[in-house]
């Protein structure tokens, strides 16, 4: 009777272990092998996070989120001398869109999805202009700042919860 109970242990306790394992993986920024008298393996980054999707685009929460700018190229060269500054990003309601520099008239901003989707486009008057993100969902969104319909800044905007 023993002899079964230690067969049938050795059974179930190999099944269980063939089917446990599973290769791990990981979102890592970097990682590497140092070696010395000994080595070792390590990682840098997320080891744990999660997706959520809908119909506004995808995020993936636990994992660093770029931050870019870019400006526009390609374009006939004007004499603007403005600064923009966007904060706080990322942002969960108000986003401040601000600028330094000789007011200028015929200014705006176009509010895009990840998608390409125009959302919210206004005038901006004033060196200091209040964005209400409120109603967007969490994700990433470009904010473009233009001069008599031209691109002339472009911020990536982060919005969470």
């Amino acid at each position: 009777m023993e002899r079964k109970k230690t067969i049938l242990l050795g059974v179930l306790l190999f099944g269980f272990g063939t089917f446990g394992i599973h290769a791990q993986e990981a979102t890592l920024a970097g990682g590497g092998d140092a070696t010395g008298n000994g080595s070792v393996s390590y990682s840098m980054g997320q080891v744990l996070y999660t997706t959520s999707s809908g119909v506004d685009g995808t995020v993936s929460h636990g994992v660093q989120q770029a931050y870019e700018i870019s400006t526009a190229v390609g374009l006939e060269e004007t004499n603007i001398n403005l600064t923009f500054y966007t904060y706080p990003n990322p942002t969960s309601d108000f986003l401040t869109i601000e600028y330094d520099g000789i007011p200028e008239s015929d200014l705006s901003y176009v509010l895009y999805d990840m998608n390409g989707k125009p959302l919210e486009s206004n005038s901006i008057i004033g060196s200091i202009t209040m964005l209400n993100m409120k109603q967007y969902t969490t994700g990433n969104y470009f904010l473009q700042v233009r001069k008599s319909g031209e691109e002339i800044k472009s911020f990536k905007i982060i919005k969470h919860l």
